[in-house]
């Protein structure tokens, strides 16, 4: 995909990952200096994963965070549009249950999972937003929405200190260790041109979740963000709140 295609057309960006599936993680460990691991923990402790719950993972890659939810007794489901890291999930974690399919156009019926996850997922799917009402649709009433992405610091030295390391030090450092460079400028390009921590926020409300809140993890080089899908009994007391003076008379 020369120089991020910000269109992201999904058969560009499965054929991209296809080609990068047996060394992902690998590379993702040495290009954040171990930092994936301790996002990842984080957002298992965001999850919170019960046993018996069915969790549905978007964008799962090799399954790295869904592994540890179906280690808690989870039955997750695993979903990704590159049939390589499939092919490598299933290989790497025979207990997760990989199917292939569109953020945007998942195969399941509504109201099916008590949790959605998508961890650094996100920002590569081709209509984002769309995949958050996807996301509303197949959680059950009261299910959480947890989304782990690359930001934007809100420190300005730190901001530009990282921006600094994403024009330079990761584009020389995945030329040298990585057999698909052209995957990793992508990624520099697809994490600036991505939206802060606020808008992101606002599209998740759009698409209909409640309790809506974020957490920056390593300054805000990365944002956890949460979400309810309400209640039927959640919905009432939200449109009874803005009902104009003469509908609640009524």
């Amino acid at each position: 995909m020369s120089r991020a295609d910000m269109q992201k057309d999904p058969n560009e960006v499965a054929g991209m990952f296809d080609a990068t599936a047996k060394r992902y993680d690998l590379l993702n460990s040495l290009l954040s200096a171990g930092n994936d691991k301790l996002w990842r923990i984080q957002m298992q402790r965001a999850v919170r994963p019960q046993a018996g719950e069915r969790i549905l993972d978007v964008a799962a890659g090799t399954g790295a965070s869904a592994a540890p939810m179906a280690k808690a007794g989870a039955l997750v489901t695993a979903l990704d549009i590159s049939h390589g890291m499939l092919e490598e999930g299933r290989r790497r974690h025979p207990d997760v249950e990989f199917v292939h399919g569109s953020a945007t156009e998942l195969p399941f019926d509504g109201d099916t999972f008590d949790a959605v996850t998508i961890s650094f997922g996100l920002r590569n799917v081709q209509q984002p937003r769309a995949a958050l009402s996807e996301f509303h649709r197949v959680l059950k009433p009261g299910g959480r929405l947890v989304v782990c992405e690359f930001s934007h610091p809100p420190v300005d030295v730190v901001r530009k200190g990282y921006e600094l390391y994403l024009r330079t030090a990761l584009p020389g450092m995945a030329r040298l260790a990585s057999s698909n460079p052209e995957a990793y400028r992508y990624l520099v390009e697809s994490i600036s041109t991505w939206p802060d921590q606020q808008s992101l926020s606002q599209w998740i409300r759009t698409a209909g979740f409640t309790r809506v809140a974020h957490r920056n993890l390593t300054l805000g080089v990365v944002a956890l963000h949460r979400g309810r899908k309400p209640t039927e009994q959640t919905a009432a007391l939200r449109l009874a709140r803005h009902a104009s003076p003469e509908e609640q008379a009524d």
